[in-house]
């Protein structure tokens, strides 16, 4: 199929929701196959370890089929945010329903949060790794290792945070397919929370989130550039997320 424009593409649309067309439908289907490539690319770090990028581009297009059907042409709503947010969903959802993450590293990741809050509330200050380590009875070498195994678990917690704002959300809906000026306020309120809990991080901790999850580099990339080891970049990187998931508890 030529490339479409967005007039074509809506068009489209239109008139396989007029029809009910199946021939259209896959013609409709194709012509918004950007939407699966991008949600395919932009996940890749969550689940390259766990999942074929076949798999999540297979889940990512039956989302797209669900989308286009379930659309509704008489709202005044881009349809490529609409089916952004359905597709990007479905992908999350099916990388959690892989059970990706060791419940031993679950385990772990919970255990570190109560002993750094515990940590953080007796001695008036965040604690050092060896304090922690000593804390959870590990060893330095073991303690390190644990958190960056559970540095992967913690990447789909912030991803979880994050991923309603990677989209052009001009035209909001709600989780429910609502569209309602509520969803905007909703969206610019979770916004200035997330700044928030950001800014609230050290600099070197903010610097790792960006690096990370802003400029996609590999741990092992942001260890380069600021001069640190890989496992260290792990740990600062589990400690920031950590803080701001206990930041963004209030609100969420």
């Amino acid at each position: 199929m030529a490339e479409m424009n967005a007039a074509e593409k809506a068009e489209l649309l239109r008139r396989y929701k007029e029809t009910g067309d199946k021939t259209l439908r896959n013609s409709v289907v194709m012509a918004y196959m950007n939407i699966v490539n991008y949600a395919a690319v932009s996940t890749r770090n969550m689940y390259s370890k766990y999942a074929d990028t076949e798999d999540i581009v297979n889940e990512a297009t039956i989302a797209l089929m669900a989308a286009i059907d379930s659309f509704d042409i008489s709202k005044n709503v881009k349809f490529e945010t609409y089916a952004s947010i359905k597709v990007r969903g479905a992908v999350i959802d099916y990388i959690r329903k892989q059970d990706i993450v060791p419940r031993t590293v679950r385990r772990f990741a919970r255990e570190y949060d109560a002993a750094y809050g515990e940590l953080y509330a007796r001695l008036d200050r965040e604690p050092t790794d060896d304090e922690l380590a000593s804390h959870m009875k590990l060893t330095k070498s073991k303690f390190e290792s644990c958190v960056a195994k559970a540095a992967s678990a913690q990447t789909l917690s912030f991803e979880d945070l994050v991923f309603n704002n990677n989209f052009d959300m001009s035209d909001d809906v709600s989780e429910d397919g609502v569209w309602a000026a509520e969803a905007s306020v909703y969206r610019e309120e979770k916004l200035k929370y997330l700044a928030q809990a950001i800014a609230s991080l050290k600099e070197k901790e903010r610097l790792v989130i960006t690096l990370y999850y802003y400029e996609k580099l590999k741990f092992s990339d942001i260890g380069k550039v600021i001069d640190v080891s890989e496992s260290r970049v792990c740990q600062i990187h589990s400690q920031a997320v950590a803080k701001m998931k206990r930041f963004m508890a209030d609100y969420r």
